[in-house]
């Protein structure tokens, strides 16, 4: 598939797989996709996971990614994990503000903001989930939350760190529950997400950041949603979990 942007296909397991299962995950996965050199992949397991399927693809095409981290380095924060502590896993990317996150730990826009840039200092490269609820979409307002969680949660990047951020648009209503956008929806929504960063940073920007599509990825309407325009990826949850289904998504993309 003959795109201006490099397609990126993330797995972002959320909290599933021990340690032993992660690796026999991600071994199965580096079998099925060694050859692909189209696509970006990533897989990213929970924290305790990370060490050891860092080892697995270090030889591999594949990249390590982390579910989340926090916006400060160091200090007495319980519980809380920093960018530098990822980097010792050879971390090359990070989830922000994945819905369950925005849902269940009240994250806002504007820490999601001081993630982006802590991710940034530490040359991660952040994934910044935007999206909005079914009844948001329903009540007409999914312009107005992704114009609010754009601005919100990319305030005070720079040109060059825009670049290098993915933006990750993930319809709530379509995470876990089988419902996917029609193609013209997933389209419509990243096509405006890029007009805002248009506006928000410049044409040259807009045109260069991936924009992934996330919300019920499987093999079957990979196809057609990586055809779209302004479809640059897939961020994969349930799908991710297996190493053919992952894989094929992945092979259909390209």
């Amino acid at each position: 598939m003959d795109k201006e942007r490099k397609l990126i296909i993330a797995g972002n397991w959320k909290m599933n797989k021990t340690v032993a299962e992660g690796v026999a995950l991600v071994n199965g996965i580096k079998r099925e996709v060694k050859d692909v050199k189209e696509v970006d992949m990533v897989v990213c397991p929970p924290f305790t996971a990370l060490s050891e399927v860092s080892k697995a693809i270090l030889d591999s095409n594949i990249r390590l990614g982390a579910q989340n981290m926090s916006e400060h380095n160091s200090g007495a924060y319980t519980g809380e994990i920093a960018a530098g502590m990822l980097k010792e896993f050879s971390a090359r990317y990070v989830i922000l503000g994945h819905s369950e996150r925005r849902q269940f730990q009240k994250e806002s826009d504007e820490l999601i903001s001081k993630k982006a840039a802590a991710a940034h200092a530490a040359s991660l490269k952040p994934i910044v989930c935007v999206g909005e609820t079914l009844a948001e979409r329903e009540g007409g307002q999914m312009e107005t939350v992704l114009l609010t969680q754009v601005r919100g949660s990319l305030a005070g990047l720079t040109k060059p760190q825009m670049e290098e951020t993915i933006v990750a648009y993930e319809p709530v209503w379509a995470i876990g529950t089988g419902k996917t956008a029609s193609a013209q929806q997933a389209q419509d929504a990243h096509a405006f997400i890029r007009s805002l960063l248009v506006k928000l940073f410049d044409e040259t920007v807009a045109r260069r950041v991936r924009i992934q599509y996330g919300g019920s990825v499987k093999p079957s309407n990979t196809r057609e949603l990586m055809s779209l325009p302004d479809v640059d990826g897939a961020l994969v949850g349930g799908a991710s979990l297996e190493d053919r289904s992952f894989a094929d998504i992945i092979k259909n993309s390209i």
